[in-house]
């Protein structure tokens, strides 16, 4: 087999493609998107807490929770993935349907599993989430008050 620059042709393609969706994109919601600079959109945000207090708080549990079902779903794709492109292949008259049951029994557990979490309330951000939320508000809300009146004895 002769080794041929062409073949590559659709893959570059591809990332050209892509890259220019992904750049269309970013300039059109620069050109059209609406620019309103408010406090709460310029605070920094990351794993799913506003940066409110001390750095040293303590983080809910259902935030670790959530990080372990993710990783624990992520890791079913990557059984699920490799086995579903294989699949065909595997059914011969040597393992029979085995493959096939053996997976589903996987996919049960995981789904006994899921179920499990969900009965646990470990997705319900409910009423709870909500009061967190609007604590945290008027916490900020506490804290912008403070530096303004600072400001204005500063200025007085």
């Amino acid at each position: 087999m002769k080794f041929s620059l062409y073949d590559y042709l659709p893959i570059l393609l591809i990332f050209i493609v892509a890259g220019g969706f992904a750049t269309s994109q970013i300039l059109l919601s620069q050109f059209v998107g609406q620019r309103k600079r408010t406090r709460t959109k310029l605070m920094p945000y990351e794993c799913g807490k506003d940066p409110v207090g001390s750095a040293r708080e303590r983080f809910s549990v259902k935030f670790y929770l959530i990080a372990m079902i993710f990783i624990l779903f992520d890791i079913e794709v990557i059984f699920l993935v490799p086995w579903a492109v294989v699949f065909k292949k595997l059914l011969t008259p040597t393992y029979g349907l085995f493959v096939y049951y053996e997976m589903m029994v996987f996919i049960g557990l995981l789904a006994v599993g899921l179920i499990y979490v969900i009965k646990k309330g470990a997705f319900d951000w409910g009423e709870r989430a909500r009061r967190e939320a609007e604590a945290e508000g008027r916490l900020l809300a506490d804290l912008e008050n403070k530096r303004r009146l600072e400001r204005q004895r500063k200025a007085a």
